[in-house]
Formats: C-alpha cells, structure tokens, sequence
C-alpha cells in the first residue's frame, strides 16, 4: 500500500491467503463496495481451471461462497474505508478514494 503511505494515510494490509475474509467480512465489504459485486472474483486461470461462468456469480450469495471456498478468487486488492469499498485497479482508484 505504498499509495496509503504516499498520502499519509494508516492502513491495515490484510494478506487474504493467510487470513482470508470470512462470509460476514465479505457481505460487509460487498455493502460498501462501489463496483459490482462481481468485481471481487478474478476471472484467471483458476477460474477456468474450474470451469466457472458468469453465472456461477450471478448473485450476492454466490460470490461469497465461492470466496470463501476458494480464496485464492479474491480480486485485489480491495481497499476498504469507513463507509466506502473498491476494486484498486487500476491504481489511480486507491489514490482517489483514499486522497479525495
């Protein structure tokens, strides 16, 4: 989070493959979140390797399951304030969010 630093703002860096969101944290972030909710789920080669589509995310429900099962998934990284949640990609969105 070399942004938060830049901008003179304390952040809390959550590894997620050691400590993994769990279903409650996820639906919090997703309350807040300004993109879609499918935004937090890569589309990468572990996606394909397990032959996901779009409609396997079609829904809040299913999002969060699939997170919480597989959270290697998880897009990132996900910047998350008081009251607001975003994609931090591209980069630009983390210094917005977190200097404007």
């Amino acid at each position: 989070m070399s942004i938060a630093t830049e901008l003179g703002v304390d952040a809390d860096i959550v590894l997620y493959m050691k400590d993994p969101p769990d279903e409650a944290t996820l639906r919090e972030i997703i309350s807040k979140l300004e993109d879609p909710p499918d935004a937090l789920v890569r589309r990468d080669s572990t996606w394909k390797k397990l032959g996901l589509t779009e409609d396997d995310v079609a829904t809040v429900d299913q999002i969060v399951a699939l997170l919480v099962q597989r959270k290697a998934l998880l897009q990132r990284p996900i910047v998350v304030t008081r009251d607001r949640a975003i994609v931090g990609r591209p980069k630009e969105r983390v210094r917005e969010l977190l200097g404007g």
